[in-house]
Formats: structure tokens, C-alpha cells, sequence
């Protein structure tokens, strides 16, 4: 099976600029990028952060501001600080050196198992096998695991299979092999199964459990938030931005105030009742609007916001403002991105 899948690869593997090298900073940052991102997204990114920071001094020397501009609008910005973290660990402790021993490269913040077993594999030559969606998917089929793949013991499960099957030469290619073959052949709809190499032995397809494998159970409930942008003006066309430091989605980035509700709130009069509404912004002949129409609907991976703006024009000077354009330097989340696209 695996001489057969490492013919598959070398026939059909796709060409990415982070296939090209195997030094541990570009397969580092292009793992840290990928995670969670489809990879047609993710290549955009990829090349900004090597033309912005081409080494890890690079990184570790930008400001967290900077790194989290350019990380915007991919999500799960913890990748992002904790991959500044990282660079700054390496050039300022490590001597600029990165860890080339799986112990070593796991103990780095940010890094699991997946993100070390690639490093290593790739770049140090060490077997150590990668798990991600695409092997849970391939594995599962192909030997009729029904484990399920977010159970407590599936990851040593699926390691120690993926593991045996790598043997001790090439273990970057065959790693590489597995997760390009579920992506492009044993895919999670319609797979090719028509054309696989592997399906006299897979036993999914002999079994016709294709659909059933693999098994996940117990979902995440997806809980949903109503947020309230006060978007604040002064007579001087400034506006109030914040930094977001409390722990959860989107910490350091930047918003307008923010007022987070139990339920949705749409009409001035009861965003004025609203408890958490401050008094400074209260109207005293000046303006206060909602800007949109209807609420707007931003997708999370477990939480769905409701996101309404409200335009608040003050007829006095604020202190701890900024201009409309020094906003727009600043790293925000998409939805706001979006909606300051439009405002501006």
C-alpha cells in the first residue's frame, strides 16, 4: 500500500511554493496558515508573510499590530500571536536556531502534534507521522475503522496506523502522500473511488460504508451572541477604537465599542435602555442611528453573532481618538473590515 501510494503522489502531487524548501521556517509557516484554511485561501497569505517577514528575525521583530493586520481575515488569530510568540522564542532564546527534534519543536508555543509531526518529517527526516481530517478519512475507509475520530484515543489510534505504514524512509513524502490523497482523491463527498488504486482492499467500499466513515459524534453546540457596535464620532470626525484584550475570539484586535446583548436589539429606544449603554453617548440633540437594515449574520466556527452598527454623531471633542484613516492601518475582524469598507 504505501510504495502504491507514494507512485499516486509523485503522479499527481499539486505544486505549492511551501513543497519547494524544506526549511523549518517556511514549512512552519505554511502549516500554522493551513490549519483550519483551504488551502486556495491560504496561499495569498502565505506569500504576504514571507515577502513581510522572509526569516524568523524578521517576525520576531514586527510588532504584534503588524502580524495581526496581515493575519486579517483568515480567524483563529491565537495561530497568529502565538506564531509571533514562537519566532520571538526562537531568534531571542534559541539563537535563531529552530528545534530540529520532535520533543523539542512540539514544546514550542502554538505547535501540536500535527504541526511538530510535519516539521519533523518534512524538514528533520524523523518518522513521525501527521494526522489530520485527510488521514482520519483515508485510514478510516480504507481498514473500516469506526472509531470515532474525535473520541479520546483516536489520535494515538490513527498515529500509531499511519506509523506502520511509513516505515523509516521518507517520511516527509509519505506524509504529504496521505494528506494529498484524501484531499483530492479520498474526499468527504464523491470520493473517486472509480479510480482508486486501493479500492479492491478498502473496506468502506466493499462494505459500502463510504458515507458512514469517518464516524464523528458528539458535535458542538453552536451558541449565538448579538453584538452591538457603537460606532462613536466626535465633532472632530474622530472615532473611538479600542483594543479587544479580554481572552475569546478576536483578542487584540481592534473595534469600535463594543455592547454584547442577551437578545437583539433594534430600535434606538432600546439600545438607550440597555444597561450597559455609557452615558457619554447618550443623545443630547446629537445623532444615533443604526446603520444597517437588517442585522448582519457572521460565522463562526461554534458561535453564530448577530451584528448590528450603530452610528452615534457626538457634537463635542473626545479625548483617545483616531482618524478615519489611521483606522484602517489597525487589525480588526472581518466583520468590521466589511462594514468600514462601506462606511468609509
Amino acid at each position: 500500500m504505501t510504495q502504491k501510494l507514494l507512485l499516486w503522489y509523485a503522479e499527481n502531487k499539486r505544486s505549492f511554493l511551501w513543497r519547494e524548501s524544506q526549511e523549518p521556517y517556511k514549512v512552519w509557516l505554511s502549516e500554522v496558515i493551513l490549519q483550519q484554511t483551504r488551502t486556495e485561501q491560504g496561499l495569498p497569505y502565505f506569500k504576504r508573510f514571507l515577502e513581510a517577514f522572509p526569516t524568523v528575525k524578521a517576525l520576531a521583530l514586527a510588532t504584534e499590530d503588524e502580524v495581526l493586520k496581515l493575519w486579517q481575515g483568515l480567524g483563529y488569530y491565537s495561530r497568529a500571536r502565538n506564531l509571533h510568540f514562537t519566532a520571538q522564542h526562537i531568534h531571542h532564546e534559541l539563537g535563531g536556531n529552530f528545534p530540529n527534534t520532535f520533543e523539542t519543536i512540539i514544546e514550542l508555543k502554538g505547535v501540536g502534534d500535527y504541526t511538530a509531526s510535519a516539521i519533523a518529517s518534512i524538514c528533520f527526516d524523523l518518522p513521525q507521522a501527521v494526522v489530520d481530517g485527510n488521514v482520519y478519512r483515508f485510514l478510516s475507509r480504507y481498514f473500516g475503522i469506526f472509531t470515532p475520530i474525535n473520541s479520546s484515543g483516536a489520535h494515538k489510534e490513527f498515529k500509531m496506523k499511519a506509523t506502520d505504514l511509513m516505515g523509516k524512509s521518507h517520511p516527509g513524502t509519505f506524509n504529504q502522500a496521505m494528506m494529498e490523497f484524501g484531499s483530492l482523491h479520498c474526499t468527504p463527498k464523491k470520493p473517486k473511488c472509480s479510480s482508486c488504486p486501493f479500492v479492491k482492499n478498502c473496506i468502506a467500499f466493499t462494505h459500502n460504508k463510504i458515507q458512514k466513515l469517518p464516524v464523528k459524534t458528539n458535535r458542538i453546540k453552536i451558541s449565538k451572541r448579538y453584538f452591538n457596535y457603537l460606532v462613536v464620532a466626535d465633532s472632530n470626525d474622530r472615532y473611538i477604537f479600542e483594543k479587544r484584550t479580554n481572552k475569546g475570539i478576536w483578542q487584540n484586535l481592534y473595534q469600535f465599542p463594543l455592547m454584547e446583548s442577551l437578545e437583539a436589539i433594534n430600535t434606538e429606544k432600546t439600545l438607550l435602555k440597555h444597561s450597559d449603554f455609557p452615558e457619554e453617548y447618550i443623545p443630547k440633540g446629537e445623532t444615533i442611528k443604526l446603520w444597517n437594515s437588517s442585522p448582519i449574520i457572521h460565522k463562526l466556527s461554534h458561535q453564530i453573532l448577530e451584528v448590528n452598527f450603530w452610528y452615534i454623531k457626538l457634537e463635542k471633542e473626545l479625548t483617545n481618538t483616531l482618524p478615519e484613516e489611521s483606522l484602517k492601518k489597525l487589525a480588526v475582524p472581518v466583520v468590521l473590515d466589511n462594514f468600514m469598507k462601506k462606511f468609509f
